[in-house]
């Protein structure tokens, strides 16, 4: 066999990895990690706090705490509202029949709170609505509250 029977030899050997992607990276210093650390921190304490906030300011809560059906005419039904002491607020209440059909219903105004009322502040205050209802009622609930357009 000659010389130009035989394959040509590969082409000179690849470049490096290092050389074809690059050197290996840095890691970041110790300043850098603390100083990375502590704006997630800070940032992560400023979102809880917006959130904490943002719920509280301008929010009514309710919470059903009785009920009676002293007749097939009206429904009586007994719940606290937590709201600011100087909003006003609405509340809907409703009575149920045996089948869970409404069979009365109600908004209720909510002005603001004495301020001098329990532990939180005044924020909490209890509530009875009367419902006339259509037909015997098995239970009276509420069903919403809100804070008004317009109120503070």
């Amino acid at each position: 066999m000659t010389s130009e029977d035989q394959p040509a030899a590969p082409a000179s050997a690849s470049p490096s990895l290092a050389n074809r992607y690059g050197g290996q990276k840095r890691a970041l210093s110790r300043k850098a990690k603390r100083i990375i650390l502590i704006a997630a921190l800070a940032v992560g304490i400023a979102f809880l706090a917006w959130i904490s906030t943002s719920n509280s300011v301008g929010s009514v809560s309710f919470k059903d705490l009785g009920y009676s059906t002293p007749d097939a005419t009206v429904a009586q039904a007994d719940f606290q509202v937590t709201k600011e002491p100087t909003a006003d607020a609405k509340c809907a209440v409703k009575a149920l029949d045996e089948k869970f059909a409404v069979v009365g219903w109600k908004v209720i105004d909510i002005g603001p709170n004495p301020t001098d009322q329990g532990t939180d502040g005044g924020r909490t205050t209890a509530h009875r609505a009367l419902i006339r209802t259509e037909s015997q009622a098995v239970s009276a609930v509420v069903d919403n509250c809100w804070i008004p357009d317009g109120s503070k």
